[in-house]
């Protein structure tokens, strides 16, 4: 198949998932509400009884770690959407159809990184309205984001992996809240990591999301304690440790979740 065939397919499986939410707005609920709720909840509630060591806006503190654990949370779309693909019998009739069985993963791909900006956007907003400010230059700022889209391309190959693994969006559901979902609470998304105790702390040094959660503040010029506050290898270099996180994501679960469709669709 030429690559123009396959951009054309991967493009035609995109547009019905957006199509889908189009008609079903709810399911952007998790990518929308969700992290909306969660700027307002930590800038309002909690915002007045957590200080940033060495001074600085909590709000601003806040907002990288609100943009590393959305991103994050970005897989539980893509993985609760092929479920209910297999569950509804639409990845058999795909097999039908005269496209690649890799332009089905890579149409949901395209769509969900299109959908990924919903959510970066409108906290973007809400940040703003609550007082977080970018202090970087353009560049700098440009970088941040660049690097949510690296991150985000990551996650999206975990959320098809699970997708093909999982057998109901229940499954998955559950998994959020049972494996990922504790894992960006154990990070500097919401506290420093100077806080956490013992092996809490270790793990939250090396913990990717504390990584990202630091390399945004540094790229928006936000106050961040964490390099200062260790000498991990980690948070002395977020944005690189970051972007290996990401790497090593995508060349251990791309083969894994190509290989789990192929078994799922028959192939």
């Amino acid at each position: 198949m030429s690559p123009r065939r396959y951009v054309g397919d991967a493009w035609v499986i995109a547009r019905r998932s957006l199509k889908h939410i189009r008609r079903q707005p709810e399911m952007l609920t998790d990518a929308t509400i969700q992290p909306i709720m969660f700027v307002l909840l930590f800038a309002y509630v909690f915002g007045g009884a957590i200080s940033v060591p060495g001074g600085g806006s909590y709000r601003e503190f806040l907002l990288g770690g609100i943009f590393a654990q959305t991103i994050v949370f970005g897989c539980f779309g893509i993985a609760v959407g092929l479920t209910a693909d297999r569950s509804t019998g639409a990845i058999d009739r795909f097999r039908t159809l005269p496209i690649s069985r890799s332009a089905v993963l890579g149409g949901r791909a395209i769509a969900a990184v299109l959908i990924g900006f919903v959510p970066v956007a409108l906290m973007s907003i809400t940040g703003l309205v609550v007082g977080w400010r970018i202090h970087s230059g353009v560049l700098d700022a440009l970088g941040g984001y660049a690097l949510m889209l690296g991150f985000q391309f990551a996650m999206i190959w975990v959320g098809i992996l699970m997708g093909c693994l999982l057998d109901s969006p229940q499954a998955v559901q559950g998994v959020a809240f049972t494996g990922l979902f504790p894992v960006t609470f154990l990070a500097s998304t919401f506290v420093p990591v100077n806080t956490l105790p013992g092996v809490l702390r270790t793990f939250a040094e090396w913990n990717p999301v504390t990584s990202l959660s630091g390399a945004l503040r540094h790229q928006f010029g936000n106050p961040d304690v964490v390099a200062g506050s260790s000498d991990a290898w980690s948070l002395q270099h977020p944005a690189v440790y970051t972007l290996l996180w990401a790497v090593a994501i995508v060349a251990i679960t791309a083969p894994l979740a190509v290989r789990a469709f192929g078994r799922v669709a028959g192939d």
